[in-house]
């Protein structure tokens, strides 16, 4: 089986996972999906004050190196373990991801193509670029929401790390990609992808 990986990058909040997500829903089980987030690094030993403290947003907070390995097991029609990040305790879980492959996996992450080797295993590259505002904005209502984090410590990691680091390793690797868009919503973008999963699926059966 010839499988397919689209990597999808770009700023926190741009609208990656929303992008990713609807792909999803579209093809269900006949496509994969695996987030780069989840490959952060477990801390062994670390106090929550420390934890939080770290720099989630430089390339070296994630284990780049194992989801390279899956990515390749899973182009190699394996099943993979994924692992689980659990956001509120800022660390690893103890659980897994059964993954399996299939002709069209999604990647997601900001850092994708920052990494040469990742990068090179994509066969599309979609990077979601967005109004620096409204990232910071859907960044603040996914964490407080979603990820159990309050307001102060959300604006002082996005000030801190989260708008350097985007400067630094995310935007640059803008140029990198096959297919810039402006927003997860974008429907053009939306219907030539999904064009194109279609035609893989159709000649993957």
């Amino acid at each position: 089986m010839n499988v397919t990986l689209i990597g999808i990058a770009g700023g926190s909040g741009s609208g990656k996972s929303t992008f990713s997500n609807r792909l999803k829903s579209y093809f269900k089980d006949q496509i994969s999906i695996v987030y780069h987030d989840n490959y952060y690094k477990k801390q062994i030993d670390t106090t929550f004050e420390e934890r939080v403290k770290v720099n989630y947003d430089h390339p070296s907070s994630l284990e780049t190196d194992l989801l390279i390995q899956h990515l390749k097991l899973l182009k190699q029609g394996k099943t993979i373990e994924c692992p689980v990040y659990d956001f509120s305790n800022h660390n690893r879980s103890e659980e897994t991801i059964c993954i399996e492959s299939k002709p069209v996996i999604l990647v997601e992450g900001i850092l994708l193509f920052e990494n040469e080797e990742l990068r090179n295993l994509f066969d599309i590259k979609i990077y979601v670029d967005s109004d620096a505002d409204e990232r910071i904005l859907r960044r603040i209502l996914r964490d407080v929401e979603q990820r159990g984090r309050d307001l102060n410590g959300v604006i002082t990691q996005y000030l801190n790390t989260v708008k350097p680091m985007h400067a630094l390793y995310v935007e640059p690797t803008r140029q990198m990609a096959d297919l810039v868009i402006n927003s997860g919503f974008n429907d053009v973008a939306f219907d030539l992808i999904c064009n194109q999963i279609k035609k893989i699926l159709k000649e993957s059966r």
